[in-house]
């Protein structure tokens, strides 16, 4: 399948209790795959309106237990591949084995690290997201190195998570030349996994571009902000709409 959409956005934002209704009014909507923040107090790859949404989240008492308790009671209705994005401190903090067993139990198909080096995985972790059928996602970004590429296209088992440029996220700008030629160097490469783009898609325009390059991409800032003051169903479907056709429903 191509032109795959996946919505992120954060635990516990913009309410502590929004999560659950989040994720299936996403899926009901016809989202493809969701990534699911893990609220951080130093969010590295972040821009401002996913950090906003994360302090947010904390300041309604978001935690890692509460979101697994908030995923169990939807496990049997969730039938689309959900994705957990964090930091490798915050699964360091609460136990690697038990993080991973805790993901299989609520049925996450894999996770996002942006700071979890490629090699340190390879060599310390790989095993434990195997024995608990869990995926992973490296990202590339215009700055990784060719060979670079090859290892990251061999390692991520989820999907390949290609950043559009090397700026933070949320930036609201329509897609230059020179990410265009960035995008055609990355298409060239053939990965087992699916490729999506992230960083600075927000609507329809940047979607359709991004997918002629490759297999689907990501938004999250632009959905953040959407459902700042309404996550009803309504919103959210009007929202993945106006991404897939360009037209609000």
């Amino acid at each position: 399948m191509n032109k795959l959409l996946n919505i992120y956005f954060t635990a516990g934002y913009p309410d502590i209790n929004a999560t659950a209704q989040i994720v299936l009014d996403l899926q009901k909507s016809g989202v493809d795959m969701i990534e699911i923040g893990l609220p951080y107090s130093d969010p590295l790859a972040d821009g401002p309106s996913i950090q906003a949404s994360g302090q947010k989240a904390l300041d309604n008492g978001m935690n890692t237990d509460l979101l697994f308790e908030q995923l169990t009671s939807i496990k049997d209705q969730i039938k689309i591949p959900v994705y957990l994005m964090g930091y490798y401190n915050q699964w360091y903090q609460y136990g690697l084995e038990t993080f991973c067993n805790k993901c299989k139990e609520v049925g996450i198909e894999g996770l996002i690290m942006p700071d979890l080096p490629l090699g340190y995985f390879d060599e310390k972790h790989k095993n434990i997201l195997q024995e608990n059928d869990l995926k992973i996602c490296f990202l590339i970004t215009p700055d990784t190195a060719e060979d670079r590429i090859e290892e990251i296209g061999k390692c991520s088992t989820g999907f390949v998570y290609i950043v559009s440029n090397s700026s933070t996220t949320g930036k609201k700008e329509d897609i230059s030349q020179h990410q265009i030629a960035y995008f055609e160097r990355i298409k060239s490469y053939k990965f087992n996994s699916k490729k999506l783009i992230g960083f600075g898609i927000h609507d329809n325009q940047t979607f359709a571009k991004a997918c002629e390059y490759a297999d689907g991409a990501i938004i999250g800032s632009a959905f953040v902000n959407h459902i700042k003051e309404d996550y009803s169903f309504e919103n959210i479907e009007r929202f993945v709409s106006g991404v897939r056709s360009g037209v609000e429903v």
